[in-house]
């Protein structure tokens, strides 16, 4: 099970965060408004979770898909990446 924590605590903490992901073994999620919003997890388990996606091909992805739709859009409002420093942000494989 992950360690669930809000954005708002998250960002106070995120150097323990990283420590308790990379030297614990925990994995981390982030929530705002009780909804998770993203998840630490260290390099290793990313690489595993890379390695069996592309085992599985491309039907393992299906149900994370599916699942991520589910949770509507998450847009940015106007002037949120401003205000928290944002500096990147995740561009679908159709703006590549």
């Amino acid at each position: 099970m992950a360690y669930e924590i809000p954005v708002t605590q998250a960002r106070a903490e995120l150097a323990d965060l990283i420590n308790r992901v990379v030297y614990g073994g925990e994995r981390v999620v982030v929530t705002r408004h009780g909804k998770p919003l993203i998840a630490l997890v260290s390099a290793a388990d990313l690489e595993r979770l890379e390695e069996m996606g592309d085992r599985a091909g491309v039907l393992a992805e299906e149900p994370v898909i599916s699942s991520v739709s589910r949770m509507g859009s998450l847009s940015s409002a106007p002037g949120e990446r401003r205000r928290f420093g944002i500096a990147a942000e995740h561009r679908g494989p159709e703006t590549r």
